[in-house]
Order: C-alpha cells, then structure tokens, then sequence
C-alpha cells in the first residue's frame, strides 16, 4: 500500500463518513435504530430533519466542506493558513451554502467566533471559547501534508489551523489527535502506533491555546480503547455512547471515534456504519473515523461502490487534492 494511496483513503473515509451520518445527525441511537435498524449503505435524509432535511444519499456535510475548505487554503499557503484568510474563507463559505439552500452551516464555535472576528474582535481573542470539535472534524489535510513528528512542531500546525474558531486546549487537543492518527497512518502506522500518536498530540495539544474546563482528551481517547472489544461489538458500541459520549464536544466525539476504531481494528467500513448508527453528532464521528481508517487501510478499506457514490453525488476529486497536499510532507 502506497503513501498516496492511504491519503486518498483518508480523504475517502472521511467524505464517505460524514455522507453515512448525514441523515442520522442529531437523532439518538435508539431513534436511528428504530428509523433505519443499522446504517449498512447511504440513505437520503428525511424532509423533517432540522440541518439536512431533503437531501440526497450519499451527500456530504459541512464535515467534509470545511476540510476541503482547508485542503486548499493549506495548498495555496504553501502549508500554512493565515488566520484571517480562514475567517473570511469560512464566511464566504457559508454564504455559498445558504446560497445553495443548505441548513448545514457553520457549527456553534466556529460561527461565533467568525461573528466576533467580523464585529472587530481581534483575531488572537475570537476563538477562546471554540470547544466543539469543529478544529476536529476539518483537520485531515494536516494529517495528510505534513508527517507527525516531531510532534510539538506538528501541533502547532494543528494550533494555527484551530487558531481562528477554536483556540482552546481542548479543541486543539482532540484536532490534534485525529491529525496525528491520520498522519501516522500515511507514514505505515498500524492502529495501536496511529493510537500512540494520537495521545502524544493530544497531551501536547492541550497546553496550547486558552485553558477551559474539559475533560483531559488524551485520557478519553485511553478510556475509550479499554472500553473496546472486537469480541463484543455492541458492548462495545453500547458503553462507547453511554460512557465516552458522541455529542459535539471535542473531549466526547474524538475519544469515541477511537474507541470505534478499536472496535472494527481491520474494518473500517464497519466503523464508519457503526459510528453513522450510534447516534449524536453522527456524522462527524464517523468522518473522523473515516479518515483516520483510510489513512490505516487505505482506498480498499470502503467498497468501490462507497467510493463512487460519494465522489458522483458531491462531484469530488480527491486524488488531485492529496496529491498536491503530499508535495509538502
């Protein structure tokens, strides 16, 4: 399996994901279940759903946008993003969304933030209270640009990338622990070293930006991989969503996408379906999930049918985007 192959897998795993956990955000496990029984394919959202009422299966969310998003401003950046560059890039953003109809928009940290930065708030303040796992769910391209160590120094590309919406230890704790499983698993990582690199960042990850009470995500993610057991997959899933948590918080999503993984250690395709049917902030979860199993397994870890659909409905090219973003690694 080739470098460029488990970045395109990650960029794969996390559109295919968050396209999974499109109709089931926001709805509880036990909803998803009585609506859906396990999501094994994509499916349409129904009309009633408050952020993605009406579309299509297999459509992507602002989870795979925003990363893109970044992909590009990293790209035209040289392998950096200027913080005031992403604030505009994110409003023009969303502008084009709601344009376009969505009610997909900018999630509750970043949005506030970005209200600040336009209200005359300076850069350096307006993210200090970013706590959801926004910085998270867009931080794959890091991953993929730039390998993991040394770490400090990765983190803080993961911090400048966080900076704008979500500077908080926390939130840059849990982006820069996804960002360092996928890059380990570019570099030949199995699942327990993309594990290991990802408490690493975490722990560096947490002393950055503004202090906020949060649970240690370093110490989740470690709980999360105990409360796992391939043996026992709906145990497994049961004490993920009960104890570690799928909500938007950054000390509960990022933890759970690990103890996922853990679950489905050689399945990726299963983890992303299980993350799409365990209820909260689906989508994000399981594109989390997805990309950092890409980056473990590669393109073959999703069914080509997966692949296409997704590339087909969303018109993806994703090839030309890790290609250009592995120039810098």
């Amino acid at each position: 399996m080739t470098q460029r192959d488990r970045a395109v897998g990650a960029l794969y795993g996390l559109a295919i994901g968050d396209a999974l956990g499109m109709p089931t955000q926001l709805m509880s496990r036990t909803g998803i279940a009585e609506r859906y029984g396990v999501i094994d394919r994509f499916r349409a959202a129904d009309a009633w759903h408050p952020l993605a009422g009406g579309l299509p299966a297999g459509h992507i969310t602002d989870d795979t946008e925003q990363a893109l998003l970044l992909a590009r401003l990293l790209i035209e950046g040289h392998g950096h993003v200027a913080p005031g560059i992403f604030a505009r890039a994110l409003v023009e953003w969303e502008d084009d969304m709601r344009a376009r109809g969505s009610l997909d928009l900018l999630g509750p940290s970043t949005k506030r933030a970005v209200q600040a930065v336009l209200d005359g708030e300076p850069l350096a303040t307006a993210g200090r209270f970013g706590t959801t796992n926004g910085a998270a769910m867009r931080v794959t391209p890091v991953g993929i640009l730039r390998t993991w160590q040394p770490t400090d120094i990765f983190v803080d590309l993961v911090a400048e990338t966080s900076f704008v919406s979500h500077n908080t230890g926390v939130a840059i704790a849990g982006a820069a622990a996804v960002a360092a499983a996928v890059s380990a698993g570019i570099d030949g990582a199995n699942l327990e070293g993309a594990v290991e690199a990802a408490v690493e960042a975490a722990q560096i990850g947490a002393k950055r930006g503004y202090w906020i009470a949060a649970a240690d995500v370093a110490s989740r993610i470690r709980l999360a991989i105990d409360l796992a057991d391939p043996a026992d997959v709906d145990g497994s899933l049961t004490r993920l969503y009960e104890i570690v948590g799928t909500s938007l918080a950054t000390q509960e999503s990022v933890p759970a996408v690990f103890g996922i993984l853990a679950t489905f250690p050689d399945d990726p395709w299963s983890a992303v379906c299980s993350a799409a049917s365990l209820g909260g902030d689906s989508d994000t979860v399981a594109a989390m999930a997805g990309a950092i199993g890409g980056a473990l397994h590669g393109t073959a870890g999703f069914p080509a049918e997966a692949r296409e659909t997704v590339a087909t409905v969303n018109s993806l090219d994703l090839e030309p985007v890790a290609d250009r973003l592995l120039e810098f690694r």
